[in-house]
């Protein structure tokens, strides 16, 4: 798991995928592992190994990608910076307190996020 987002970057950039097609499907996958995992939790036995898993690469991933959005390189107005940084901001956060506390309901937020963004940058 150690470099598993930024691996599944770099293999998914190898294709000819526009950058924006390729963050959608990273954040698709994101959510995805996150989803899986909530709905394979079990309250009386918690796979948590697999939610931490999934919280990892969501973490990783919006390290990267917020990174990249709010990079004094980007040519993104500086309000489409400040809002990315801050969601970044506001994801990592709480993906810090899931990894702590496992609550899978709560990662529902994440899950939703993810998925929108998503559907933005694929212009849905």
């Amino acid at each position: 798991m150690q470099n598993l987002a930024a691996s599944a970057y770099q293999k998914t950039s190898q294709t000819t995928v526009n950058p924006r097609e390729l963050e959608a499907q990273l954040l698709m996958r994101a959510a995805a592992m996150i989803q899986t995992a909530m709905d394979d939790w079990d309250q009386e036995n918690p796979d948590t190994g697999s939610f931490r898993d999934a919280l990892t690469y969501n973490r990783r991933l919006w390290t990267i990608l917020s990174t990249s959005a709010t990079g004094e390189d980007n040519p993104l107005p500086k309000d489409v910076k400040d809002n990315l940084g801050a969601l970044g901001a506001f994801i990592l956060r709480h993906t810090v307190e899931l990894m702590i506390e496992p609550k899978p309901e709560r990662a529902r937020t994440l899950v939703s996020i993810n998925r929108n963004i998503a559907q933005g940058l694929r212009g849905a």
